[in-house]
C-alpha cells in the first residue's frame, strides 16, 4: 500500500466513523516500530507504521487510524486528545479503536533474549543472571553480602 491509498483510507474512515473530513496529511513511516501510529500537535499529521499493517492486516490497522482520529478531531475541537483524557477514551471506545497497539513478532523475540552474564557470590556461590554486564565493584551477594565475579556465558 502506498501513502495515496493510506490518505484515502484515513480520509474514508474519518467521514464514516467521526463525520468529520480528515484535512491533513496521513503518511507511512517505517521507523516505527513500538508504535502503530502517532498524530502531531503542530502540523495535524498522522503517521502509521507499515510494519503493523504486513504483520496483523487491514482490520487492526484500521483500529490504529481510528484511534490516531481520535487524537486529530479531539485536538481540533479543543477537547480532552490526550490518552488520560476522559473525552479521548469515550470517544476511542465509541468508535471502536484500539488503545494499544499489537508487539511486532521480530520485536517480541528480541525482548526475550537469552542472558549473556551471570555474577556469582565468591562466599556462597548465589548466581545472579544478567543481560547487561555491570560494574561488580559497586554491589554484592544480597544473600551473604560476598564479592561478586562476572562471567560472560556467550558472545554474540
Amino acid at each position: 500500500m502506498e501513502n495515496e491509498e493510506l490518505q484515502q483510507w484515513v480520509e474514508k474512515v474519518s467521514l464514516q466513523y467521526f463525520n468529520k473530513p480528515f484535512l491533513h496529511k496521513a503518511t507511512f513511516n517505517s521507523r516505527l516500530k513500538a508504535t502503530g501510529g502517532r498524530y502531531f500537535t503542530t502540523s495535524h499529521n498522522i503517521e502509521i507504521s507499515p510494519h503493523q499493517l504486513q504483520a496483523f492486516g487491514k482490520e487492526e490497522t484500521e483500529k490504529i487510524i481510528k484511534h490516531e482520529l481520535c487524537h486529530y478531531h479531539l485536538h481540533l475541537l479543543n477537547r480532552g486528545y490526550r490518552h488520560r483524557d476522559q473525552d479521548f477514551k469515550q470517544l476511542l471506545a465509541y468508535v471502536g479503536g484500539s488503545r494499544y497497539c499489537n508487539t511486532l513478532p521480530e520485536r517480541g523475540a528480541s525482548k526475550q533474549a537469552p542472558y549473556r552474564y551471570v555474577l556469582q557470590c565468591t562466599d556462597c556461590n548465589q548466581q545472579y543472571y544478567r543481560k547487561r554486564r555491570m560494574d561488580t565493584s559497586k554491589y554484592r551477594c544480597g544473600k551473604c553480602r560476598g564479592k561478586l565475579l562476572i562471567k560472560q556465558l556467550d558472545k554474540r
